[in-house]
């Protein structure tokens, strides 16, 4: 009978990011594959992974998030599981810490589950927002940014091994790469709280594996946006804007009296999205910051692209080294 017991179930609640009087979270409902971001071995490992992307969603499911004053709000998984509260709420600020999070805890609701639940149905959730005291916020790619994973390598196989057969506490970051975003975070006061924005083209089944990272390397703590399994293969219309796009639009019209720094890799489409989201937000982009990658052709496109864009501080740098110079010449940080 025990080869046939059903999993327990799960909420796993992805950090969010929202206004005084704004809630925005977003999560995911599954059942719990009981994943052990430390254990060792390549078939551990395998299977870990098999594990992260053989999800078994909790679908059309109600939930409920409450926060410390007794105070609920009500939402819906969809077809795969994920759910977006975007609810206007007063008062949230009264809840944040010094950095500026709002904690909360995320229920199911739905007595006809007949499942077993974790941690007694009881899951943590989190949420940014920003300080006043914030001068600017910095928007991040992941991917060859701060995580050396080789997405311009030949069919991608580097971030197949890189993701399959490594422990996200053994993925090394970019050499001072978390000490740069320190520094940005704290800003030139040295006390700014500049919030820090982690988007990249990742699907939410790596969430956990990449928060693990960032914690682990000591990156300053921050929303991490990523995009469902189904729009990979999803068809898209022409004109249609890439998620991480669309994302990084969101986050710029949730905070209009807020600029930003934007840091990417000069190896997939960072470039072409950081200058149209200049030209959507005028005088809105502070700089932008590029990593080099092994790639000559599209080095070179890259340069060309920025051939005539002289209105905002860019820079594409071979080390960090070469970005915290530029910061501080520009006064952004100390």
């Amino acid at each position: 009978m025990g080869f046939l017991k059903r999993d327990k179930l799960q909420i796993i609640a992805f950090h969010g990011y929202g206004t005084e009087k704004r809630f925005y979270a977003r999560g995911r409902a599954l059942e719990d594959e009981d994943i052990d971001l430390g254990q060792k071995g390549a078939i551990n490992l395998l299977l870990n992974t098999w594990k992260r992307f053989e999800t078994d969603e909790i679908r059309n499911t109600p939930i409920r998030i409450v926060f410390a004053n007794n105070k609920v709000v009500h939402g819906m998984t969809d077809d795969e599981g994920y759910f977006l509260i975007n609810e206007t709420l007063d008062g949230l600020s009264a809840y944040a810490n010094s950095e500026g999070w709002v904690n909360f805890d995320i229920s199911f609701t739905d007595t006809d589950l007949k499942r077993e639940i974790l941690n007694q149905n009881r899951f943590p959730g989190e949420m940014l927002i920003p300080s006043k005291t914030a001068r600017f916020g910095v928007i991040s790619d992941i991917d060859d940014t701060i995580l050396h994973t080789g997405v311009v390598s030949s069919l991608k196989w580097k971030v197949i091994i890189n993701t399959i057969f490594k422990r996200a506490i053994n993925r090394k970051p970019l050499e001072g790469a978390a000490d740069f975003y320190h520094q940005l975070h704290k800003g030139k006061t040295g006390d700014e709280v500049n919030p820090i924005f982690y988007v990249s083209h990742s699907p939410w089944n790596l969430y956990r594996y990449l928060e693990l990272f960032l914690t682990a390397n000591n990156f300053p703590k921050g929303p991490i946006l990523l995009r469902s399994m189904s729009s990979f293969t999803r068809r898209h219309k022409r004109d249609d804007k890439p998620q991480k796009q669309k994302e990084i639009t969101n986050i710029l019209n949730t905070y209009p009296n807020l600029s930003f720094i934007l840091i990417g890799d000069s190896g997939e489409r960072d470039a072409d999205i950081y200058i149209e989201i200049s030209k959507l937000f005028p005088n809105r982009v502070k700089a932008i910051y590029l990593r080099s990658v092994s790639h000559k052709k599209r080095m070179a496109r890259v340069s060309k692209l920025f051939s005539d864009f002289k209105h905002i501080p860019f820079l594409i740098v071979d080390k960090t080294s070469e970005a915290i110079a530029h910061a501080k010449e520009h006064g952004f940080i100390e």
